[in-house]
């Protein structure tokens, strides 16, 4: 039951990822808590989001802007080592939060998909947003689809979109499950459930890809800018009490 409530998720997640720019966690993060705890959240879901993203980068290697992954990689390793650290040694309340409002408000930006872009961004732009993704991912588990505006500002859509976050964000995976290891959160069972996780992403890219190319950019860019306001306003919910408290 476990192995294949774990599989379904892990298809189904990867699928809707691969069409709506991202997803596959807030997918799989209740399936495994449920099926293995909450502690066999992150390093389990990690595992399995670094072979995921691998896949990825061999599907679309040939639309990587390589370009974007080289600003990104200084600000991301310095920003992922820091969250390591931190998430050791303290817990921040409301990061989510401003993390959630900052996408609603992108969403609302983009007119819901209606807008091409909504600002301009550069690509150096790249290097402090990688720090700050890669922090608040260290520090609250997930930093959702936070640069997903900035890949649509910039112009990246559909194949382009999908390959060069891919790259980015298997930097910041493979330097979690480093900090996991040698903070003792990584073992063995976890391990292989998250092998488990990233073997069965590979039907679920694969018919994202046959999905990704029947649709068009326009199409494209109202899924992708969905999921961020859904993704905003599901991390505010999550901290529904801290904003009780304020």
């Amino acid at each position: 039951m476990i192995i294949f409530g774990l599989v379904l998720a892990s298809i189904t997640g990867w699928f809707i990822s691969s069409v709506a720019g991202g997803g596959s966690p807030f997918i799989l993060m209740p399936v495994v808590g449920f099926f293995l705890g909450t502690a066999a959240i992150p390093p389990v879901i990690t595992t399995g989001m670094i072979f995921g993203n691998t896949q990825r980068i061999f599907i679309y290697w040939r639309e990587i802007d390589w370009g974007l992954v080289w600003w990104y990689l200084p600000g991301a390793i310095a920003g992922a080592c820091l969250g390591a650290f931190l998430f050791t040694h303290a817990h921040i309340e409301g990061l989510s939060i401003i993390l959630g409002l900052f996408l609603v408000l992108s969403a609302i930006a983009h007119g819901f998909g209606q807008n091409a872009r909504s600002f301009s961004v550069k690509a150096w732009y790249f290097l402090p947003a990688g720090f700050f993704y890669a922090l608040l991912s260290g520090l609250i588990g997930s930093s959702g689809p936070l640069l997903n505006p900035f890949y649509l500002n910039y112009g990246l859509v559909k194949e382009e979109l999908i390959a060069t976050k891919s790259a980015h964000v298997l930097v910041v995976h493979a330097i979690k499950i480093a900090a996991y290891a040698i903070f003792g959160a990584f073992t063995l069972p976890y391990l292989l459930y998250g092998l488990l996780i990233g073997i069965a992403a590979l039907p679920g890219n694969w018919l994202g890809q046959i999905a990704l190319d029947k649709i068009s950019e326009r199409r494209f860019r109202q899924l992708v800018v969905t999921f961020i306001l859904f993704s905003g306003i599901f991390m505010v919910w999550q901290q529904r009490q801290v904003l009780v408290i304020w």
